[in-house]
Order: C-alpha cells, then structure tokens, then sequence
C-alpha cells in the first residue's frame, strides 16, 4: 500500500509509532524532573497546571490550534491528509498520559544532579524520536508539522527553526504560567535547556546516522 508516495512498509510505521512514543517518554522524563517540562509539553503543561485540563486532554487541544497554524503557513500546499494530524494528537496525547503515568515508579529526583541527568535524558529521547518518526512522511504531529512548514516556507534547515520554534512555545508557556499562576509554572530550566539543545541534538544524530550508514534523511519531507 502506497502513503505519500511511498510504500507503507512495516519498517515505517514501526519507526513512526517508536518515534511518537520515545517524545512522550522523554515528555514524561522532563516533567518527572522537577526542572521544567519539555519545550513540546510546555503549553499543555502550563494549561494543566493553570486551569487543571488533563495533560492528554491539554496536549490534544494544543496540536489542534498548530494544525490551524500550518494551514494558514502552507496555504495551497496544505495536504488533506494533515489534517489527520488532529486525530494523530489524539494518540500522542494518550502516549503522553501513559508515559507520564509510568514515571510514578521513579522515585523523584532527590538532587539537582538527578534532575539534570533526567532533563538531558529527555533532550535525548525527544531528538531520537524526532529523528525516527519525522521522515517516515506518515502524519507529522502538529509540532514537528508546523516546524516544517516553517522550515519549507522560509527555506531554513529543520533543526535550526526546530531552535527557534521551541524557544516560541517555551515564551508562550511562561506568559500563560506567569499571567495565572504568578510564577514560572511548567517552565524551568530543564524547559530552556529542551528549547535549545533539542533541535541541534537532532543535527548530530541526522549527522552521526549520515556517516555511519552513508545515507541522509529528509526532515522537511511532507
């Protein structure tokens, strides 16, 4: 069976299912942390934290408002089948809830130490899985579709507009915590870390991959 011209091969959805599941890990890792959620779970964290929306139901809503986004961005180009990218927010939130519920057999990080390690872990499973589940051209999530058309429309590499998108959602997350809640909210260290290491920690993986293996992938496939 063809999708987006491709052959949907077992390898590809296997690397689009693990991709989305290794973010909500790290998802997970970083709020597990104490020092700050993940740049991508920093809104709905914030809308959790703020008006007490599950963070499933929150990260569902959020990919929503970016799909509106892309399509303003891509216009013409906007594909029907990005519009399934609502219904794949869907299944990334619940991947979020699970995730995040697993985390309670961790004991908390009882130093700053830990919690750094646990942060720079989930900078690690979210470049990982950024680099699996991107270029399989299924159904980019909201995030990672919005970053791409960016990347497309200003003609920018994807992992430094990944940087400069991340840095955005984290400035929003700590407007809404900071205007609600008085202080930083789901935005901390670990947050700023995430917006900017993220996006270059999928530059050495796509690089490290291309050396090793001789092939490049296409992170601004859509």
């Amino acid at each position: 069976m063809q999708f987006s011209g491709e052959e949907l091969t077992l390898k590809r959805i296997f690397n689009y299912i693990f991709g989305l599941y290794l973010i909500t890990l790290g998802v997970a890792f970083s709020i597990k942390s104490g020092l700050g959620s993940a740049p991508v779970s920093s809104i709905p964290y914030a809308m959790d934290l703020v008006w007490a929306i599950e963070i499933g139901v929150a990260t569902f809503i959020f990919h929503a408002i970016l799909v509106l986004i892309e399509l303003v961005l891509l216009r013409r180009n906007f594909k029907p089948k990005h519009f399934m990218q609502v219904f794949v927010g869907v299944l990334f939130g619940a991947f979020t809830s699970i995730s995040v519920s697993l985390m309670g057999f961790i004991p908390p990080a009882d130093n700053f130490i830990v919690a750094l390690l646990m942060s720079v872990l989930s900078i690690f499973l979210i470049a990982l899985g950024l680099f699996f589940y991107v270029p399989t051209n299924i159904i980019p999530l909201s995030v990672e579709g919005v970053t791409q058309a960016i990347a497309i429309v200003t003609n920018r590499p994807f992992p430094k507009i990944k940087v400069y998108f991340d840095v955005c959602v984290v400035l929003t997350a700590l407007i809404i915590s900071y205007a609600f809640l008085g202080s930083f909210g789901s935005v901390g260290i670990g947050t700023i870390l995430g917006a900017l290491f993220i996006g270059i920690t999928v530059k050495y993986i796509h690089k490290f991959h291309a050396d090793f293996t001789g092939n490049a992938v296409d992170l601004k496939k859509m």
